[in-house]
Formats: C-alpha cells, sequence, structure tokens
C-alpha cells in the first residue's frame, strides 16, 4: 500500500533528510520550482525544433514537441488540481498535518507533463527506433559482446522516458546533480518504472516499456524507496508500481495526442471537416453550444472550439476514473491506463485510428522520417567510432578533428563502453531536428 504523505516528498536530490511542504514558502510552491527548473533548461528549449507529427514542418499551426508538452502541462494542472481536492477531501490530515493543498497536486503533474518528452530523440519517434536499430541491426551490432543483456536492451530498445530520466537527474557539466527536481515530481514522470530486461514481463500498463537505463539505476531505486512505491520484481532485476500520479501524467500526454494531433490533421488537410465533426461530436454532445458552433466562420475557429469542449470532457473522466479507483491504485491493482477504462475510450481509439492512416501513415510525414533515420545513423555511427577510437588510442586526424565539434558539455572521458555509447546516444538524442540535419550535412560535406 502506498500513501499520499510520503508520495508528496519534496526531496530533491543530494538532500539530506525529508522535506515537508509546510516548510515551503506559499508564495512559491516547492513543486512550482520543479517546472521553473525544466522550463528554463537547455533540453526543454530544444523541443522547439522537434518533431510532434510532422517532421522538419515549417507550417505555422502545426505542433512542435514543445507546444505539445505546454499543453499537457496544462490538461496536466487541471487533471492534478481536480484530483487532489478530492484527495484532500477524502484525507483531511493531508492538509491539517502536512500543509497539503490541491494546487500541489497540480504543481507536482503539470510539471512531470512539461517533462514528459523531454528525453525524445529528433523526428519523434522514428527518432526512437532509429537509434535502436542502428544497435540491433547496424553498425553498432559489433559493440553486444562487449555488454551486459540489460546494457544491450538499453541502447536496441532506446527510450525516450528513460532518456528523459537522465536528462532530469544527471550530473553532467552545468547540469551538476541533474536538475534537482522533487522526488514527488519524478515519481510522477515515471511512467514506466522498470529496467530494459526483462521485457514486457506482464501485461500491466507500467511495464510497458522502460523507465532508467542502467547507468541511472541506483538513483532510480532511491526515488522509487523513499516515494513509498510498491516493488513488484526482486533481485537483481529493478521494478516498481506506478507512482499514482503518473497515470494522470498519462492521461494528459493522451487527451492531447489524441485529440491535438487530430486538429493539426484537419488543419494540415489530411482529415477533413466533415470526418472532424462526426469524431468529435460523440465526445462534446452533452457540452455544445450549437447557437454559437453555427456562428464560427472558419474552421479552424470551429475545430478549435470542438477540440476545446472534447478535451474538457476527457478530462472530467479521466478524473472520474482515477477517484473511483484511487485505492487499487494506491494498493498497485490497478494495470490499466485511465483513458483504457474511459466511457470515451471507443470514441478515442476511432479518432487514433483515423489520425494513424490519415496523418501517422501520410506520404510527408513517412519522407521526412525515412531523412531522420539517415540522418540519425549517420551520426551515431560517425561519433560512437571516433569516440571509441579517441580511448582505445587509434583515433585518425579525422576523429579528433570530429570530435571537436561536440558541445563542450559532451566532452567526458567514458572508460565504460557502455557509458560511451550510451553518452553519444544522450547527444544526438538531445539535437534539435534542425541541427541534427546540419551536423549530417557538414559530415557528409555539404557546402553552402
Amino acid at each position: 500500500m502506498m500513501h499520499w504523505e510520503q508520495l508528496l516528498s519534496l526531496k530533491r536530490q543530494g538532500d539530506k533528510g525529508k522535506r515537508l511542504r509546510k516548510e515551503q514558502d506559499d508564495t512559491r510552491l516547492g513543486f512550482e520550482v520543479d517546472y521553473d527548473r525544466i522550463i528554463f533548461s537547455s533540453a526543454f528549449r530544444s523541443l522547439q525544433d522537434k518533431t510532434q507529427v510532422i517532421p522538419l514542418s515549417k507550417t505555422d499551426f502545426v505542433h512542435t514537441r514543445l507546444t505539445h508538452s505546454l499543453e499537457v502541462s496544462v490538461v496536466g494542472r487541471s487533471l492534478g488540481r481536480l484530483v487532489g481536492k478530492k484527495i484532500i477531501e477524502k484525507y483531511p490530515y493531508l492538509a491539517e498535518i502536512h500543509g497539503y493543498h490541491m494546487n500541489d497536486f497540480g504543481a507536482i503533474v503539470a510539471a512531470a507533463s512539461l517533462a514528459h518528452d523531454i528525453g525524445n530523440p529528433p523526428f519523434g519517434h522514428s527518432g526512437e527506433k532509429a537509434i535502436g536499430e542502428y544497435f540491433k541491426i547496424g553498425n553498432g551490432k559489433k559493440y553486444r559482446e562487449h555488454l551486459t543483456d540489460k546494457q544491450w536492451q538499453d541502447l536496441i530498445d532506446f527510450e525516450g522516458n528513460a532518456n528523459g530520466f537522465s536528462v532530469l537527474t544527471s550530473s553532467r557539466p552545468g547540469n551538476e546533480g541533474g536538475l534537482r527536481i522533487s522526488y514527488a515530481t519524478l515519481g510522477a514522470f515515471m511512467k514506466y518504472p522498470k529496467e530494459s530486461l526483462p521485457k514486457k514481463p506482464t501485461s500491466d500498463i507500467c511495464d510497458k516499456k522502460y523507465g532508467f537505463f542502467q547507468s541511472d539505476k541506483k538513483f532510480f531505486e532511491e526515488v522509487a524507496n523513499e516515494l513509498g512505491l510498491i516493488q513488484t520484481r526482486t533481485g537483481e532485476d529493478v521494478g516498481f508500481q506506478r507512482h499514482p500520479l503518473a497515470y494522470l501524467v498519462e492521461a494528459a500526454d493522451d487527451i492531447c495526442y489524441t485529440i491535438i494531433d487530430f486538429e493539426d490533421g484537419i488543419n494540415l488537410g489530411l482529415v477533413s471537416e466533415d470526418y472532424a465533426l462526426e469524431y468529435l461530436i460523440k465526445l462534446v454532445k452533452d457540452s455544445i453550444d450549437t447557437a454559437k458552433y453555427k456562428t464560427l466562420e472558419t474552421k479552424e475557429d470551429r475545430i478549435s472550439y470542438l477540440r476545446a469542449l472534447a478535451i474538457g470532457s476527457l478530462i472530467a473522466d479521466a478524473v472520474r476514473v482515477f477517484v473511483e479507483n484511487e485505492e487499487l491504485i494506491l494498493q498497485g491493482k490497478f494495470p490499466y491506463a485511465l483513458t483504457d477504462k474511459s466511457k470515451y475510450k471507443a470514441q478515442m481509439d476511432d479518432i487514433i485510428k483515423l489520425s494513424v492512416k490519415n496523418i501517422y501513415q501520410s506520404r510527408e510525414v513517412i519522407d521526412k522520417e525515412l531523412k531522420g533515420y539517415q540522418i540519425i545513423n549517420t551520426l551515431l555511427d560517425k561519433f560512437t567510432t571516433a569516440y571509441n577510437n579517441k580511448f582505445d588510442g587509434c583515433a585518425t586526424n579525422y576523429d579528433n578533428l570530429l570530435l571537436k565539434v561536440l558541445p563542450e558539455r559532451h566532452h567526458l572521458e567514458k572508460e565504460n563502453l557502455y557509458e560511451r555509447l550510451l553518452h553519444i546516444c544522450h547527444f544526438v538524442s538531445l539535437l534539435t531536428d534542425g541541427n541534427a540535419l546540419i551536423y549530417y550535412r557538414n559530415i557528409l560535406g555539404h557546402l553552402g
């Protein structure tokens, strides 16, 4: 059984002992500091030029990872506050003894939601696959015999969530001790609190992917134990049940990409407005003001109105599902996403199915993802070769020149092969789509 007073820990990396909510200055909630630190980080800024749906798109109204993350944080804040209000009403001691209130829940979920894509590579989810396939079937497979099974799985199944945990917590020049995010926010961020092996050991939603690299295993366990997460594996294999607020972060993301990616597809002409009305009206039929809708003159205004109502409907229903199952969640006995139990699940599935067909598998998206594969494969191959040649004492002049273009913060000596390979993966993953393209053109000798 998990306990809210432990799950809401304000402890940060490097702290000695516990930190309490009632010790904080009410003019700036302790958990709001998490949001501020994330939004001012260079890794977050890079999301402004990373793909959400359309890679390398210059269209004004198409979302990037940055705008997507900001919108997810807004939805997450609403989910957190609404759930927090119910939790405080149910457990008044959280307010009376510990000083928590519903805004703390909102601040935690908003910060974790803001960071949910911070570790994603350029070119969308195809970027993750490109990194994994470089090691699995590309030139990187030569490193297999020198790595443990779990280290190898980290690479061939490169995971943006695990990379995000590393970005938030790993020490590196200019990022000593990571961003020092509260353990509560880190817990809410950790949607998949397990290591890369065993792979998908159960059908539980928290086992769908993995949440940390082997290099971050020790600190991940520290955070999970401090929060009192329920351990699901023993021995050398590490796995936990989710922090309850991770369900809300996941729901915020699910709601936004379902509705807002669909909106992008409509604005790009990949989905007709007639389809949009047919699909969205099922989500908003109880809240739509028909008279107001008829006064909206442009497609963008009509779709924007329906989008806002749809998100409102899905937020209210996600809160309902969480509150109804709160005790099961605290017991680690709720193996589903909140949207899996939504009364709107069929409608969401229909929208996602249409988005896959008309948007995610559109010719423009496929063409750009193909370019992304080539770019990431080339960068990984050139930089891992140069980095390892330098360590082995056989670097060519070309290798030395190539390493000089690495940003200063990536000039680190890594004696362990796994850490060297992961370090270059970090470098590539933190590039924007545009910068990845620039590196690629320079490496291939494109002039001008």
